[in-house]
């Protein structure tokens, strides 16, 4: 199993582990090259079919397990006053996913996942990075490890999601810091702010970027982030180390990671990205990282609601792959 000593070895983690099997892609582009249709006609299907026999190291890749977390956590900085709800509902929607009562119970059960629901110290929120590092590093690698031991190495496919009252404000305070430009331009409206709390989001994070300067990638993470941003990261680099495909949700999921990205963008290889999300500062982060996203629904969710649903893109993908005909398989000639 996985586990991380310090936040400087992520850094340099990155030659330890698997690349992606260049000699299966080849092999399942031939197959796809050999199928019962004109070349690329199934567009990012094929991709996805391609991405996913590198990564599983088979010409024929195939989903039996699909495993989907979700990551819950509390963070000081709605003392801020940036979110709209009390930090209580964070644990109440914990309760609703185990109940099976949210989108995500619902999208993973008919795309075939199973959920698991990881609360992390919920009656311990983060400290407020306006007045301090929002954890230590201590805290920040005790929840990486426990992303990374959530993870089932025996899975074929791994999906992410996140809740978190608050945690749009530190998803924007992440790409603010790790990518720059204007601070309003990467923050939205979460679960549902007003004008005035649009403002808050802003000054706070404002406040944040100011006492936290100078920081590494992963310093950044310890300073703005939330204990599901580092165990969504911990998860991210357990999928790599059993080379595990992973799909991540929306725009929290995504700049949970952006500190992985931003120490070595290799760490993210093997990363699918769900969705899009409606949070303005998603198309930024995909366009600072060179991703695209697999749907475009106007979801902003969260939940890991995006991943779960594109995984039905995935399974789709490797259907074709492995269930089409072959011109010869079917006797067909002149292709």
């Amino acid at each position: 199993m996985m586990r991380l000593d310090s936040l400087g070895q992520v850094a340099h983690i990155a030659d330890s582990l698997p690349f992606a099997d260049e000699d299966a892609r080849a092999a399942a582009a031939r197959r796809q090259d050999s199928l019962t249709k004109p070349p690329g006609s199934l567009g990012k299907l094929e991709e996805i079919a391609l991405f996913m026999a590198a990564w599983q190291g088979t010409e024929r890749p195939e989903i039996g397990r699909a495993q989907a977390l979700v990551f819950a956590g509390n963070h000081g900085v709605c003392a801020q006053g940036v979110n709209p709800f009390p930090q209580e509902v964070t644990a109440q929607m914990v309760a609703n996913f185990q109940a099976g009562g949210a989108a995500i119970n619902q999208l993973c059960r008919v795309n075939g996942a199973d959920l698991s629901v990881i609360a992390l110290d919920l009656d311990r929120p983060t400290a407020d990075f306006t007045s301090g590092p929002a954890m230590t590093e201590a805290e920040t690698l005790d929840a990486m490890n426990r992303g990374a031991a959530a993870v089932d190495p025996q899975a074929d496919i791994l999906t992410l999601g996140e809740m978190g009252i608050g945690n749009s404000t530190i998803s924007a305070a992440l790409c603010a810091a790790l990518f720059g430009g204007e601070i309003a331009d990467w923050v939205g409206r979460g679960t549902g702010s007003d004008d005035a709390g649009i403002r808050r989001k802003v000054d706070a994070i404002t406040r944040g970027l100011e006492r936290h300067q100078g920081c590494s990638p992963l310093e950044a993470l310890a300073a703005l982030g939330g204990r599901e941003q580092a165990a969504i990261c911990g998860a991210v680099l357990a999928g790599r180390a059993a080379r595990l495909p992973v799909i991540l949700d929306g725009f929290i999921c995504t700049a949970a990671v952006a500190p992985l990205f931003a120490a070595d963008p290799r760490l993210l290889d093997h990363c699918l990205i769900g969705h899009v999300s409606l949070e303005p500062g998603h198309r930024k982060l995909l366009s600072a990282m060179g991703r695209t996203a697999i749907l475009d629904f106007d979801m902003r969710l969260g939940e890991g609601s995006g991943a779960a649903l594109a995984l039905g893109i995935v399974r789709s993908a490797l259907a074709c792959h492995n269930g089409m005909a072959t011109f010869a398989d079917a006797g067909i000639s002149g292709a």
